[in-house]
């Protein structure tokens, strides 16, 4: 549920932006502002979570966050103007980013690194499930004219409001979920609490076997990674001094030796990802509707840059006038459907094989196949041909899920969060360029925009073979667990 509010809450903005054109009296660049800033409250508190999850606790971080980012997408359905939405979704990216890298640390921690990258690849499974219900929810809600005025407030409730609710709703059942849930054993064994740790471990074998076996009866717990306890020579946490230096003790580490080359790799890595499977995806629905309503007007067209360019001169001749409506075309629900379909089927089978064909293999498969279809789709000269090229284009984001699997083996527990945080905000930093780049390009240098992210998609490719350990058998043994 954590991860699937987390990409609702940043994607469902797109369909937003199409049919609250004349309420919120939005322009096309406020648009691509609006798009990209959920992602830039994502950058601005990603070092923030990571350190707060790394030094109080996993649970500490998600559970409220989520429940205040629901809160604040239920006050952006009631606002009226740009500036107040683009406030709102500033505020909503800055705290679902709570739950969208230390979930995969708190997931993590739960399971032994031979079972580790499967169980995170079956909640980007849960992901893709999500994915799917994006399109499907815009369907049911965004696709009817019913309003009502509220007086009080002086706005019009129309059915894209009620779309921002819905969408949050996941992260504030999520969050209530996980009051049932404890903290994770590695990190309380990392903070010295080892009888939390053992209360922890007897609660993970009762839930697992139930009463089919008598109570685990746990002697004495070997840890792999040595134990860092909370470190107290930091003086008064109140005080800012003394926070900026654990801040600084909790960080520094990942860019300075051993962890350094790791910290750039996967850092790179989930940038490429983001220029693509965000930047792109943005304009998604932009494209396609472009390419239904060129062949409607009987557009001769060859690629699908010019089905962009044709649609401009079209547009210019005809002088048109961008239309208020309140929803989208059929097929556009119905294309982002079969793409979302197709990320969840992916997850399954990804979860199914990354320890039988390893994670290199899916990276270079995945990095490859997207970046050479990107590049097809400049050339090949079949519009509906290019759509489905781009479709697989934008399958890159399931190497987000694998790169973090990555992450988490590569980082020890206490930098583990912060090293998520990290990479995580590099990554919205690669969907905030992708986005403005490709606003900025698209409509007058379109094959350039498709370009630029396949080359960074191949590149993302080669740079995977130098990921330390990526061909390593995932078969550690779990912590020693002495039992009677």
């Amino acid at each position: 549920m954590i991860i699937t509010a987390v990409m609702l809450e940043t994607l469902s903005v797109s369909f937003v932006i199409a049919v609250a054109e004349c309420d919120l009296g939005l322009t096309t660049k406020q648009k691509g502002i609006l798009g990209a800033v959920a992602l830039v409250g994502i950058i601005v508190s990603s070092h923030l979570w990571g350190f707060l999850a790394d030094t109080q606790g996993r649970r500490k971080v998600i559970i409220p966050t989520m429940l205040m980012g629901f809160g604040v997408s239920f006050v952006s359905s009631f606002t009226t103007n740009f500036v107040a939405i683009t406030a709102c979704r500033f505020l909503t990216g800055f705290l679902v980013c709570g739950g969208s890298a230390t979930i995969y640390a708190y997931l993590g921690e739960f399971h032994s690194a031979k079972d580790r990258s499967r169980a995170i690849m079956a909640a980007s499974f849960v992901f893709g499930i999500g994915c799917l219900l994006l399109p499907g929810l815009a369907w049911v809600v965004l696709n009817h004219s019913w309003e009502f005025t509220i007086p009080v407030l002086n706005i019009v409730y129309r059915p894209w409001r009620l779309f921002l609710v819905i969408c949050g709703l996941p992260g504030l059942i999520g969050a209530f979920a996980l009051l049932r849930f404890p903290e994770t054993p590695k990190f309380t064994l990392n903070q010295g609490d080892h009888k939390r740790a053992l209360e922890t471990i007897q609660l993970m074998h009762r839930m697992n076997v139930g009463n089919k076996e008598p109570a685990l009866q746990i002697e004495l717990i070997l840890e792999g990674e040595e134990i860092q306890k909370p470190n107290d020579s930091n003086g008064d946490p109140k005080k800012l001094k003394a926070l900026l230096k654990l801040i600084w003790n909790q960080t520094a580490p990942l860019f300075m030796p051993p962890y350094l080359t790791k910290t750039l790799l996967v850092c790179f890595l989930q940038f490429g990802t983001f220029v693509t499977a965000h930047g792109m995806y943005f304009f998604f629905p932009g494209l396609l509707d472009k390419l239904i309503r060129s062949q409607d007007a009987g557009v001769e067209v060859t690629t699908l840059c010019e089905v962009v360019y044709s649609s401009q001169i079209t547009n210019t001749t005809l002088e048109l006038q961008p239309e208020c409506t309140q929803s989208l075309a059929e097929a556009t629900y119905g294309y982002s459907f079969i793409l979302d379909v197709i990320y969840m089927l992916g997850f399954a089978v990804m979860g199914v094989i990354i320890n039988a064909v390893g994670r290199l293999a899916i990276l270079v498969f995945v990095f490859t196949t997207c970046g050479v279809c990107g590049v097809l789709t400049i050339f090949v000269n079949v519009p509906l041909a290019s759509l489905w090229l781009y479709m697989v284009m934008l399958l890159c984001s399931f190497s987000v899920s694998v790169v973090s699997t990555v992450t988490v083996d590569l980082f020890p527990t206490n930098l583990r969060a912060m090293a998520l945080g990290i990479s995580t905000m590099c990554g919205r930093i690669g969907g905030v360029f992708g986005t403005n780049l490709n606003g900025l390009l698209l409509d007058s240098h379109c094959e350039l925009t498709f370009g630029i992210s396949s080359a960074m998609l191949l590149l993302c490719s080669v740079l995977s073979f130098f990921i330390p350990n990526i061909n390593r058998k995932l078969s550690e043994p779990r912590p020693s667990v002495g039992s009677r």
